[in-house]
């Protein structure tokens, strides 16, 4: 600036008048009042296992009053438990993978194919029966690291992999067991311990097989593992948002590999209940535990986008559809509409999860 120019810039006191002259009311931020629905969205989507305990509990009542007696006794309690112990601990498997925005349509020819492996073995080649369950146990990891690998390495939707396992481990089960059944006969004088789950305990009127004791102990693990572990919270973070997880550290890909080995473990696990359940080795049982389990992932409260869901809502979720399909049958109501309400029930399920699902949006 030459010596003749004057500075153009306001002097100190003009900024001053400038200041005095400014609004000096605080800001303020409206907060939106949230509606009794919108808290109880929250709510609900705070805790998954709320909608099907009340449900399971309405249930309940409804068919005490309307069968009374026959429905109320310890027994008949038992008895669900009883029928609901495969899908409960083939549930707790397919949890893993829905909690990881997968899903796995193969689990159900997992177990039947360990539970043929551990039948041909002991009774057929006379492996001791406790290996003869590790060799099945280990099928199932060896089918799960297969999926997991397929889903991770090769990058292919979890549905397709899944679904493709599924028609191959059910192929395989019919090749190795050339469609025979082993007989209960066979395995009470060659291998017992393969049907050990099958043997029960009375308690307060009501018979608990020791598969049904197993399952409530793998809710249990699992639980705990989910919920107070950093491996769960991996898990759970996976499922929810995989390119975040990665982000921060998380190794999604191990930790999807690992979901489906200990899913196939856990398969395994089933396929030892389900020779306790039904006393022989099948090839043809349990062609629907795949769906099934999917149907008490749901009904439990589990999100098919991963990310919320609870292990014992999988649990309650499987008590539902036994509690509806006994007391319907008791009330004598036809198969074909237990599977309706059956039905109807999944549909439900996942319309109230789209609902609680726009909490997040």
């Amino acid at each position: 600036m030459s010596a003749g120019e004057t500075d153009a810039r306001p002097s100190k006191a003009e900024y001053e008048k400038v200041l005095d002259k400014a609004d000096a009311a605080v800001a303020k931020f409206e907060v939106e009042r949230e509606s009794g629905m919108k808290r109880l969205q929250n709510a609900l989507h705070s805790h998954p296992t709320a909608i099907p305990g009340v449900v399971l509990m309405a249930s309940i009542v409804f068919f005490a009053l309307v069968i009374g007696q026959r429905f109320l006794d310890p027994f008949n309690f038992s008895l669900i438990v009883q029928q609901v112990m495969i899908i409960g601990i083939v549930g707790v498997a397919q949890t893993l993978v829905v909690l990881t925005a997968g899903i796995d349509l193969s689990v159900g020819a997992i177990m039947v194919l360990s539970s043929v492996v551990m039948g041909k073995l002991a009774v057929d080649f006379g492996v001791p029966g406790p290996l003869a369950i590790l060799a099945g146990v280990g099928v199932g990891a060896l089918c799960g690291w297969i999926n997991g690998a397929l889903v991770t390495r090769f990058r292919l939707p979890p549905f397709i992999v899944t679904l493709g396992t599924w028609n191959i481990f059910f192929a395989l089960n019919l090749w190795y067991s050339a469609s025979e059944t082993i007989r209960a006969q066979d395995i009470e004088e060659k291998a017992p311990s393969l049907a050990f789950l099958g043997g029960s305990i009375d308690f307060l009127g009501a018979r608990l097989t020791y598969g049904s004791i197993l399952m409530l102990l793998m809710v249990a693990a699992c639980w705990y593992v989910l919920n107070l572990t950093a491996w769960g919270r991996h898990v759970q973070a996976v499922g929810d948002d995989a390119d975040s997880a990665n982000l921060a550290g998380i190794r999604t890909d191990r930790t999807l590999l690992q979901v489906y080995v200990i899913a196939g473990v856990i398969c395994g696990i089933a396929a030892w209940a389900l020779i306790g359940r039904i006393g022989s080795v099948s090839p043809q049982a349990g062609q629907t535990a795949n769906l099934d389990s999917i149907t008490a992932v749901v009904i439990g409260g589990t999100s098919l986008f991963g990310g919320r869901g609870s292990i014992v809502g999988t649990l309650l979720g499987a008590l539902i559809v036994g509690v509806f399909r006994n007391g319907l049958a008791l009330s004598g109501v036809n198969v074909l509409w237990q599977e309706f309400a059956v039905g109807v029930l999944i549909i439900v399920a996942v319309a109230v999860d789209q609902w609680l699902r726009r909490v997040s949006r």
